[in-house]
């Protein structure tokens, strides 16, 4: 089944750590995948860092390269502090609400995003777009990984639970259409398509 525990923010307790279960279970195979996505080098840039478990497990991963989490809840924004506590390559956390038009980074060697788009209104989607391609060069990587519906590919029956849950949640979540996130990726091409464990795929999209 999907990943149908996500850390949101209103459903935590006081302690300023977070736990996303699903991260101890889909991280290992996110970061392979990453090894053959990932430039050798530079800044990755991660949207909607969550817990800020996901950022700190792959900064010890890829040493090489520099992270920048972000997330738009403050609560958040404490827990990633705390995940990446004495990580050298985690930069300072930073706020950052992917709808909006101006981010606080300028530049990125690829963008990751975990766990967001089916937990968002579509507004996020479109912004995420937006915002990668203000930053990113031709060629570089938005990487995207979560459950999505696919034409044609029928959907499991927990990925159809996990939207209805979603969806008495927040009306504007839910699983998104992977033909409808690449029309909304203006100046992307998708690179590949990736069936990961658990009913999840990884897309990604490469700067034109």
């Amino acid at each position: 089944m999907a990943d149908s525990t996500p850390w949101i923010v209103a459903e935590q307790g006081s302690e300023v750590r977070k736990h996303a279960p699903a991260t101890l279970r889909n991280r290992g195979a996110i970061a392979e995948v990453l090894r053959g996505v990932l430039p050798p080098g530079g800044l990755i840039l991660e949207v909607a860092s969550g817990s800020g478990e996901h950022v700190a497990y792959f900064a010890e991963e890829f040493p090489a390269l520099d992270w920048q989490p972000t997330d738009p809840d403050p609560t958040a924004l404490a827990s990633i502090a705390a995940w990446s506590e004495g990580l050298a390559n985690v930069r300072p956390a930073m706020m950052l609400d992917a709808a909006v038009a101006v981010w606080p980074v300028a530049q990125a060697d690829a963008i990751l995003c975990i766990n967001m788009v089916h937990i968002a209104p579509w507004e996020a989607t479109i912004g995420l777009m937006a915002g990668a391609a203000r930053l990113l060069s031709s060629g570089a990587p938005l990487i995207l990984y979560g459950p999505f519906r696919r034409a044609g590919v029928p959907t499991a029956e927990s990925n159809e639970a996990f939207d209805q849950s979603l969806k008495s949640r927040d009306p504007r979540w839910g699983l998104r259409d992977v033909e409808a996130v690449l029309q909304a990726a203006s100046g992307f091409a998708l690179d590949s398509l990736i069936e990961m464990p658990a009913n999840n795929l990884i897309l990604v999209l490469r700067r034109r």
